[in-house]
């Protein structure tokens, strides 16, 4: 895994500039955001036929570790698939959504979906056969490139429903509420297929998810829920947002969703190591989900109560309250102590994500945005890899895993530094940005 609207309006909200020229409606806060937002025509068929889809996404690494190591006897071969499916994911996802944004999600959706439903049937019958890694590899690498960015692309149609209404940061909130849940169900969903029916389950499973999933979404584009095909030349007309993905501003959000990523894969792994040492391992699965359900419910919190200053100005206030958060866990003497120690930063990841894409919507512009949103899900899931990878060796040294909490905390100050130096230009473009084109003298006639 948006608007300008969180600004204190001392005049009456501008006129929308896409999707005709109606008026914002009267500022929602509370439940009623979030109502408001899935009231908006044809917003809760889409987010609902996404769901089975993220779940599924999340379902997919753990599912082909399951698959090949079960077929093959072999964890190192599982790792080089799932390896090569995640780098793959990684990679290729943000030309696809660049595919997307210049043709529209359905035209690209559909064709996408039955290349990931072969790549799947391919990998499984190549498992069940035990060839070489190399081949399996590729069918790997084919799986993880054809897998939709559900999160994205539902990002893009939000911000193309609800783009410069207060409604949008409920959405946001929303979908990253969605998103934890995935990640909370799928990896246990694809356990316990796999265990308890076949090696194959799990990953038959999550495919069967997607694109099912995937082929309702793609079939709900021919309303006027999907963002239309963007060009250059439109983005200008739209939005005053940046038509390009190479901006300071654009590089400050991803190094944000870089620093989330670290935060995540370098937890995971030190709170892992702090529960062994401590001779209470079982307890290392529970404590990061006590820190995820304090993420949850933080997004909720932060989506009823977002406060009325700019989120340019918030996303340093957050990331400096995350860096100083990450402190507690560096003086846990116990996992009860640790389990306590995590809950404030756990709290604060969901505001984060939410701050984030909030800018990403407000300073690029329409014909990138598909691309931007999945860019900064593909720097998050790099900050999870190299991180969950250093991390593991520092553990193992001298520092403990004391040296292992060191890493996001490092990570996260490094990110409130560039963001504090960056707000006034974040802001800046959000301000710029959530004018109509009449108002800033830049509108074009196609």
């Amino acid at each position: 895994m948006a608007p300008r609207q969180w600004f204190r309006r001392t005049a009456p909200d501008v006129p929308r500039t896409t999707r005709g020229s109606r008026t914002s409606p009267p500022t929602r806060t509370g439940t009623a955001s979030y109502r408001s937002a899935l009231r908006t025509p044809g917003a809760t068929a889409f987010f609902l036929a996404a769901a089975p889809g993220r779940v599924g996404v999340a379902m997919a690494g753990l599912g082909i570790v399951w698959l090949v190591h079960g077929e093959t006897g072999s964890f190192g071969v599982a790792g080089l698939v799932t390896g090569s499916f995640a780098v793959a994911e990684t990679l290729v996802g943000p030309q696809t959504a660049r595919l997307m944004d210049r043709y529209g999600q359905p035209r690209v959706l559909v064709p996408l979906l039955c290349a990931h439903a072969v790549a799947i049937a391919v990998l499984v019958a190549l498992s069940l056969t035990g060839p070489h890694a190399v081949p399996l590899m590729a069918a790997g690498a084919v799986t993880g490139a054809t897998i939709p960015p559900f999160g994205a692309l539902c990002a893009a149609r939000w911000s193309a429903l609800l783009h410069g209404r207060t409604e949008l940061t409920a959405a946001f909130a929303l979908e990253t509420t969605s998103n934890d849940v995935a990640f909370l169900l799928g990896p246990a969903l694809a356990v316990v297929t796999a265990a308890r029916v076949h090696p194959a389950a799990g990953t038959v499973l999550a495919g069967v998810l997607v694109v099912g999933a995937g082929l309702v979404f793609a079939s709900l584009g021919t309303t006027s829920t999907a963002p239309a095909a963007a060009t250059p030349a439109r983005d200008r007309t739209a939005t005053q947002g940046s038509g390009t993905l190479l901006t300071r501003n654009f590089a400050t959000l991803l190094a944000v969703n870089l620093a989330l990523g670290v935060f995540f894969g370098s937890t995971q792994v030190s709170v892992s190591a702090f529960a062994g040492v401590h001779h209470a391992a079982a307890a290392g699965g529970f404590l990061y989900a006590l820190m995820s359900a304090a993420s949850l419910l933080g997004g909720l919190a932060y989506g009823r109560h977002r406060g009325s200053a700019p989120p340019a100005a918030q996303l340093p206030l957050i990331l400096t309250f995350l860096a100083c958060a990450s402190l507690l866990p560096l003086v846990a003497d116990a996992p009860w102590q640790l389990g306590l120690a995590l809950l404030l930063p756990g709290a604060g990841v969901a505001p984060c994500i939410i701050v984030s894409s909030t800018l990403v919507e407000s300073v690029m512009g329409r014909s990138v945005l598909t691309q931007a949103f999945t860019w900064t899900n593909s720097a998050s899931a790099a900050g999870i890899a190299v991180s969950a990878a250093v991390v593991g060796g520092l553990v193992d040294g001298p520092g403990g895993t004391r040296a292992g909490f060191t890493v996001p905390l490092l990570a996260l100050t490094a990110t409130a530094v560039l963001a504090w130096s960056g707000r006034h230009a974040l802001a800046t473009a959000a301000t710029t940005s959530r004018q109509p084109p009449e108002e800033t003298g830049s509108a074009h006639t196609g």
